[in-house]
């Protein structure tokens, strides 16, 4: 079952990106994740193994966020399109990712622009209705998105093509354990701006577990792109892999613990992103159970 799970998601993706890329015809990859947070690593290495697994081959044009180059950009893809790193920064909790992506849309309005795989939440509802605006004005925006909530929501306020789409980290497919289990239980808890409001004290109390977050890195040499994603994926599936099963509140602890192979339990984070995930693409593994509170968590590690 979770071996259908995976690879039904895949093959989704694999149509997905057959509609956006041709082999032969250069492309623009951007927003590159250059941050500790595992997650966003393994979404570009999947999204990377997916483009190479349809024949695009590596991107003509790659950046972050605060280095996009225009001269740069038009020079290596005159024509192609954009894609845009997938992920849940589309909304208004992380600003300069949205920025970044509405710069984009005004400012290139002759190139197909693919928002790929994104979990939306606005606060507000103005940014909402500005970034549905921009979008207005764009003739060739293509949005995939990875839960219902966030399918619902572009259809009521987006003009644009919307489609449900698996997280691009299953582009990576199964993956075996890197180091072996040394700890009960490995609890991978948020401590940003995601956390729920809760007390986690019933299950930080539970025998042998170790609680922790993957922000904290040691310096990444300087190294092309996808170098630096493999050295923090590396990291992120050595450290999930110290637990014999894991507790975690990160779409993406979720996501890894599938293709590890880790049996897990998952809370939610602030505004419900991890457990619309599962809802929409992986709730038939056996590995993942869902917890409604930390005292729930707790007891099933218990049992």
């Amino acid at each position: 079952m979770t071996g259908d799970v995976i690879a039904g998601q895949r093959e989704a993706l694999l149509a997905l990106y057959r509609r956006h890329v041709t082999p032969g015809e250069p492309y623009a990859l951007v927003d590159f994740p250059d941050h500790p947070n595992v997650g966003d690593s393994a979404i570009w290495l999947g999204e990377i193994a997916l483009l190479h697994a349809v024949g695009a081959g590596d991107p003509a044009y790659v950046c972050r966020w605060d280095d996009f180059d225009e001269a740069s950009f038009r020079a290596a893809c005159p024509t192609g399109p954009i894609l845009i790193h997938g992920g849940g920064n589309l909304g208004d909790i992380w600003p300069h990712h949205q920025h970044f992506r509405e710069y984009l849309i005004q400012h290139f309005p002759n190139h197909r622009i693919v928002q790929l795989p994104q979990s939306i939440h606005f606060r507000e509802e103005a940014h909402r209705d500005r970034f549905a605006a921009l979008i207005d004005s764009h003739p060739d925006f293509h949005l995939h998105v990875r839960d219902t909530a966030s399918l619902d929501l572009a259809r009521r306020h987006f003009h644009c093509p919307s489609t449900l789409a698996p997280d691009s980290a299953f582009g990576l497919g199964h993956v075996a354990r890197p180091v072996e289990a040394e700890c009960r239980t490995l609890m991978l808890l948020r401590s940003d701006a995601e956390r729920a409001a809760r007390d986690d004290a019933p299950l930080l109390a539970s025998p042998g577990a170790v609680a922790l977050d993957w922000l904290d890195e040691p310096p990444v040499a300087a190294s092309a792109p996808t170098e630096r994603a493999t050295m923090r994926v590396e990291r992120g599936l050595r450290l999930l892999s110290r637990g014999e099963r894991i507790v975690t509140d990160r779409l993406h602890g979720h996501i890894l613990a599938l293709l590890l192979g880790i049996p897990h339990v998952v809370l939610d984070n602030d505004y419900g992103k991890v457990g619309a995930y599962i809802a929409a693409w992986t709730h038939g593994s056996p590995l993942v159970r869902q917890a409604g509170s930390p005292q729930k968590a707790a007891e099933m590690i218990a049992g």
